[in-house]
């Protein structure tokens, strides 16, 4: 789980959340991606901005007549600003201002292609020992990580699907004092996703799979929809399962949290997974809480799980 701290309450916000958007990550994990979809979403971002003067340009916008959203991209930069930015962000919660931080993440492996890739060297990267590099920046990285309201891990995303779920997220309005919710289906066998808040393991649940007429079918069908749902298996664990969230989800919402993601894993992430995160979906809504939902796994080719899943 992603602790989270409390923004202050009496700082300026437009309808969709705070002013202020710090989008920080790992380098290559698509810190650039997201800050161009911010700016299509009306944001204006500001990329390379010493930390020293992120006081000064929230002194700037706040000044301004009519509120605009504000965008600040930020990163280790070799180490020597961190500390800088640490001290920045101190101070806006000092004075009270809103702010968030988006945090992009992503695997080494997936970081090492990139950066294989693109033929350029990692910033924190020792006589060009890229895996060194990533290793450093994460440890440093940390405790930004830590303090981060929503995090996005971007290694099945491809440039155009990150756009699109920064779209998705920062688009949709949240009611004052609200929580956004994301929800993701995956497969056990691909890796559970970094960016969870919550992970549900559902494996228990009789599997479609063992079906021969529901094996090639997806878990958006509504023959597949009917056989997990018809499972009082199924039935009895979404029924605690509400309850769970019935009872959590106030906590979270008290303490400040504004982006909540929840990991829904069956084997392969193409059958039963895909079902409890559509019904969730529709469980979040009639709650009132925005909601997006990713099936990560969906489209991935079959390979036969174990015999006891």
């Amino acid at each position: 789980m992603t602790p989270t701290r409390r923004r202050p309450g009496g700082a300026k916000k437009t309808d969709a959340g705070p002013l202020f958007t710090i989008v920080t990550g790992l380098s290559g994990a698509g810190r650039s991606e997201a800050a161009h979809s911010l700016e299509d979403l009306g944001y204006f971002v500001v990329d390379n901005l010493p930390p020293a003067l992120i006081g000064k340009l929230v002194e700037l916008a706040d000044s301004a007549g009519e509120p605009s959203r504000v965008a600040i991209v930020a990163d280790a930069r070799g180490g020597a600003f961190f500390p800088d930015l640490q001290r920045a962000l101190e101070d806006l919660r000092a004075k009270q201002v809103a702010y968030r931080i988006l945090y992009l993440d992503a695997s080494n492996e997936t970081l090492v292609k990139r950066f294989e890739a693109s033929r350029r060297p990692h910033p924190l990267a020792p006589a060009d020992r890229m895996v060194e590099g990533i290793r450093k920046e994460r440890a440093l990285m940390e405790r930004l990580r830590e303090e981060a309201d929503l995090i996005i891990d971007t290694s099945n995303l491809s440039p155009h699907e990150l756009r699109d779920r920064v779209r998705e997220t920062f688009a949709a309005g949240r009611p004052e004092g609200g929580l956004q919710v994301g929800l993701v289906s995956f497969g056990y066998k691909h890796g559970i996703p970094r960016d969870a808040d919550l992970v549900f393991d559902i494996r228990f649940l009789p599997n479609p799979h063992w079906v021969e007429e529901l094996r090639p079918l997806p878990g958006t069908s509504k023959e597949v929809r009917a056989y997990v749902r018809g499972r009082s298996e199924y039935e009895g664990f979404v029924k605690r399962l509400k309850r769970l969230l019935d009872f959590v989800v106030p906590g979270y919402v008290k303490e400040g949290k504004s982006y909540l993601t929840i990991a829904i894993g069956c084997t392969g992430g193409r059958h039963r997974s895909v079902v409890l995160a559509d019904d969730l979906a529709a469980y979040f809504r009639e709650a009132g809480h925005p909601v997006t939902v990713e099936h990560r796994d969906l489209a991935r080719g079959e390979v036969a799980p174990p015999p006891n899943h």
